[in-house]
């Protein structure tokens, strides 16, 4: 059975705290407060690298390939250390607004190795993409192409590198509200009805724009390369009609990321499986379309990020009620939606949770984890048994919080946002981001 925990993770065992990255977590929860993210460093920059080595062996040239490039995607989690660490193990930058932009600029990351996306950049992001000299901008509409072309205009910008977010029609994902390639949805560029082919041509027609690439991105929680093989398939025959129509074949193509995750026992393919995978359907397609391969890129950021990371939380309240089939017994943890709980409500995401401070003992419980906003579904985890001698001020943990955790954190209830902290063995921990204080929320607030 796959395990969700990262690989430094040693449970609690008797009065024992657990420990990550060589640190008891009781240590940590003392130093920096709970709730708090503790990044297993080790954890993930071993992720960024079978990302990197992964597609660059599958796409090597002497497999007659064209290589292939890693883009972290940057919604899942950023700051200016995981850019900077993503940048020194090889990795580039996806960014989807000018928030992410500016971390990414602010790391480090040369502006060549940057992709922005979006389907509805304003013209500050996209001046402000001009002036970086980003490698890419995704375009996602037709009406997008005409606004990008009147800002490179009016700034003297000449062949500006476009790529098309097409959509392919192929529909993966583990929930519907994360399948991103379906037609009736805000993303991308149909190719069924031709608007793919028609914002080619438009790109093509601009004097200060040059199609660099196509890009598609078909859902998240993926855990097989069928869905991307098929897609894959049909990018490049669309990249191959472009250059029959218009005159350019285009030298990139992105293939997207969604890759999944272990949240509770998922078994995802390895990187290097999925990009082996993937090369094989980009050389046979190219074979019998006739054209030449292109350079390839990815963009995972659950996939990097998402295992990397264990949330430490502090029991409160308990209670037991009554329910239909018996009874359920309540624990409320010092965070909520405004941290990991988005992702359960709006998804009907599903985590693990072991006791981290000490094994407390007693018979197991028919549970109910809750956060401590004002709002009954502020659930994380819906049915799971903790020890009946858990009581307040004991740790909980939660692994695989990574990716949309922190990074969709809010402050709703005028909560503060957690800590980021990265841990390695033989290291002091480093402070990534640091916790918000109610100061921190006042500063926004011209009347206090």
């Amino acid at each position: 059975m796959a395990n969700p925990w990262p690989g430094s993770w040693v449970p609690a065992s008797g009065d024992q705290p657990a420990r990550i990255g060589g640190r008891a977590v009781t240590e940590l929860a003392g130093e920096y407060g709970t709730p708090v993210f503790v990044v297993d460093r080790q954890e993930l920059t071993a992720r960024m690298d079978a990302w990197v080595q992964g597609a660059a062996a599958a796409f090597a040239p002497e497999r007659g390939l064209a290589g292939a490039d890693v883009y972290y995607a940057s919604k899942a989690f950023t700051c200016t250390a995981m850019i900077r660490l993503a940048r020194a193990r090889g990795m580039r930058a996806d960014v989807a607004s000018g928030g992410e932009l500016a971390v990414a600029l602010a790391a480090g990351m040369p502006g060549e190795h940057i992709g922005l996306h979006g389907n509805n950049k304003s013209a500050a992001e996209l001046q402000a993409a001009l002036e970086a000299g980003v490698g890419r901008i995704v375009v996602d509409s037709l009406s997008e192409i005409s606004f990008l072309q009147g800002i490179a205009d009016d700034g003297g910008y000449g062949a500006v590198p476009v790529f098309l977010r097409v959509t392919t029609g192929v529909h993966a994902g583990a929930n519907e509200y994360v399948s991103t390639a379906h037609e009736d949805q805000k993303f991308g560029l149909s190719y069924s009805s031709g608007a793919a082919m028609e914002a080619a041509r438009a790109v093509v027609e601009a004097a200060n724009l040059e199609l660099a690439g196509l890009h598609m991105h078909i859902g998240s929680q993926i855990f097989g390369p069928d869905g991307h093989d098929a897609s894959a398939r049909a990018l490049l025959r669309l990249r191959a009609e472009i250059a029959a129509e218009v005159g350019v074949l285009v030298p990139e193509v992105d293939l997207g990321g969604g890759y999944g995750v272990t949240y509770v026992d998922e078994e995802p393919a390895p990187v290097a499986e999925m990009a082996e995978a993937l090369a094989v359907a980009v050389r046979e397609e190219c074979e019998a379309l006739g054209t030449a391969v292109p350079r390839i890129s990815f963009e995972p950021g659950r996939s990097v990020i998402g295992p990397a990371v264990v949330t430490l939380y502090s029991v409160g309240t308990t209670k037991s009620v009554t329910v239909d089939d018996g009874e359920r017994w309540y624990v409320a943890f010092d965070g909520g939606m405004q941290d990991n709980v988005l992702r359960p409500m709006l998804y009907g995401s599903e985590y693990v949770a072991q006791v981290a401070s000490r094994e407390p003992g007693g018979e197991g419980r028919r549970s109910r984890l809750v956060g401590k906003h004002c709002e009954s579904g502020d659930i994380m985890i819906r049915d799971l048994e903790l020890p009946g001698g858990l009581e307040r001020g004991d740790l909980l943990a939660i692994p695989t919080t990574g990716a949309y955790a922190r990074s969709m954190a809010s402050n709703y209830n005028m909560l503060t946002r957690p800590a980021v902290v990265a841990v390695a063995e033989g290291a002091e921990p480093d402070v990534w981001l640091r916790a918000e204080t109610t100061e921190d929320l006042l500063l926004l607030d011209p009347g206090a």
